[in-house]
């Protein structure tokens, strides 16, 4: 605990505007990528329009978790795009990530304030409209509201929202948004139709035959949606 403590007052790293990086939020890890090596399908996805990654690495002791972090903290840098850790505060800081997710079986957010500091991103999931109205009152930049669909990247998943549940949920909390779990190149338009910042995606890019092409394709269709969304407000407020 004194050593990220200490880790923090080192930090000089500026905290980001997390907002304007969730439109496209790869989440990845060496399995999801298969047999492809992660930096390739990173490269690739991010040419496609990948605007925030997080890592997030189950079945790995903490000094690889730490020099894997570091490699693609290294690597995000050359694009300016910033690295999220999944889980794992430690990790995070040692790496030099930009932030941490974490679940409501996580280490809590506020912990996670008091050890990281104010320049920290924290994102937390949220499955229901109690987390929903518990993340409004809690220091933290952004929420994962999920799973919109079925997915099988988790073993235990929590119940599936689809649009209606993404919706009510949108309706309650104040914190930027991305729709997670089932998200594809076929409704991540819907999830940010419906109010999401974006989508954060697993294997619909890590599992693509070309990440780059379902990348690109996700990108415009995700563009359009808050384009389409914001004149549908404008209408709505004259």
């Amino acid at each position: 605990m004194i050593r990220l403590v200490c880790l923090k007052k080192k930090s000089k790293m500026a905290k980001i505007d997390i907002k304007n990086h969730l439109k496209l939020y790869l989440v990845i890890s060496r399995a999801a990528c298969g047999k492809r090596d992660i930096f390739e399908v990173l490269h690739s996805a991010i040419r496609g329009g990948v605007t925030l990654v997080q890592l997030r690495e189950k079945h790995i002791d903490a000094r690889e978790y730490v020099a894997l972090a570091k490699k693609v903290k290294s690597f995000l840098d050359k694009y300016n795009i910033p690295l999220i850790v999944n889980d794992r505060v430690d990790v995070a800081l040692v790496s030099g990530a930009h932030g941490v997710h974490v679940g409501q079986e996580d280490i809590h957010p506020t912990d996670v304030r008091r050890i990281a500091g104010n320049d920290f991103i924290i994102g937390l999931s949220v499955n229901t409209p109690e987390h929903a109205y518990e993340a409004n009152e809690l220091d933290i930049d952004y929420v994962g509201i999920g799973p919109v669909f079925p997915t099988t990247t988790k073993k235990d998943p929590k119940p599936t929202l689809f649009i209606d549940g993404l919706k009510q949920i949108l309706n309650i909390v104040k914190k930027p948004a991305v729709g997670i779990g089932g998200i594809t190149e076929d409704n991540c338009y819907d999830v940010v139709f419906a109010g999401a910042e974006g989508v954060a995606v697993v294997s619909a890019i890590c599992s693509s035959k070309d990440p780059y092409i379902t990348a690109f394709n996700m990108k415009q269709k995700i563009d359009k949606a808050i384009y389409k969304s914001r004149l549908k407000n404008s209408y709505k407020e004259r």
